[in-house]
């Protein structure tokens, strides 16, 4: 079980420190507006890579838990964000701004599924 605690922490870990960098680098060199742009990439990012993730796993038969715990849990749950998600949309909301409210919801989870599914996609070539 500890092995297991430090694999999640580890992926997570490092998944954090990787979506704080992502939402900088957006944040600082592109101009997202009222859209909250450095989310939504870090999650359709994140997408790409559970896609990916599963896909190598399946392809190279890593399928063992540990490799799982360390990417697939850890890595993307600390890479995502959808408790920032779910605040921004609430601002939004509050702001009385509905089209971006709506875009930004809908072009998530469209986004999302299609970035998982080209992850998985990418790791058969």
């Amino acid at each position: 079980m500890l092995k297991q605690i430090l694999l999640v922490g580890l992926g997570g870990g490092i998944g954090s420190i990787f979506r704080f960098l992502t939402s900088f680098c957006v944040n600082k060199y592109l101009n997202p507006g009222s859209f909250p742009l450095a989310t939504f990439v870090v999650n359709i990012l994140g997408c790409l890579l559970i896609g990916l993730f599963a896909g190598l796993a399946v392809r190279y038969e890593l399928l063992d838990r540990n490799f799982n715990l360390l990417f697939v849990t850890g890595f993307c749950g600390g890479y995502t964000t959808f408790s920032t998600f779910s605040s921004e949309n609430m601002q939004l909301l509050e702001a009385n701004n509905y089209p971006v409210f709506t875009f930004y919801v809908l072009s998530s989870i469209l986004i999302g599924m299609l970035a998982v599914w080209i992850g998985f996609l990418l790791s058969k070539v």
